[in-house]
């Protein structure tokens, strides 16, 4: 003779195994994912940490490339298959640097959070030793960064 299994005992089941997939999607809500611009010095970085990857591209701070410069970001971020919705925040280096390298990458940073509705933070180019950005990302997650505040050093 066969055991009937109540009708509970199997939405129990479901039940926690939605559980699962809820935990699940909460984990990959949330990974931080950071685009960080940095035209302070005689090239322009772009760094991208994206799901725990790291991409970078750098190019020459000229006044050709900065006329085409958001053309370049989509492109990289393009060629990565990330849309800026999927970014959290942007860092941009606010200085020391170039005025004109400067703010051209503060106002592009503030183009892209006003017109996608993401956080931007300006981080002090004395943070960043060795090109190496993941620094910056881990003073961002140290508190050491204000929202939507950069204070220029030129």
């Amino acid at each position: 003779m066969r055991a009937i299994t109540p009708l509970s005992a199997g939405l129990n089941f479901f039940s926690s195994a939605n559980r699962f997939e809820n935990v699940k999607m909460l984990q990959i809500k949330n990974i931080m994912n950071f685009l960080i611009i940095d035209a302070a010095s005689d090239k322009v970085y772009f760094f991208l940490y994206y799901n725990n990857k790291s991409y970078s591209k750098s190019f020459i701070a000229s006044k050709i490339n900065f006329e085409k410069i958001t053309n370049i970001l989509f492109k990289f971020l393009k060629g990565h298959n990330i849309h800026l919705k999927k970014i959290n925040n942007i860092l941009v280096n606010q200085g020391p640097g170039r005025f004109s390298s400067l703010r051209i990458s503060i106002a592009i940073t503030k183009a892209i959070s006003v017109s996608n509705n993401i956080d931007f933070y300006g981080f002090n180019g004395n943070d960043l030793k060795d090109n190496n950005y993941l620094n910056i990302i881990k003073l961002f997650k140290k508190g050491n960064y204000k929202k939507n505040l950069i204070k220029t050093i030129y």
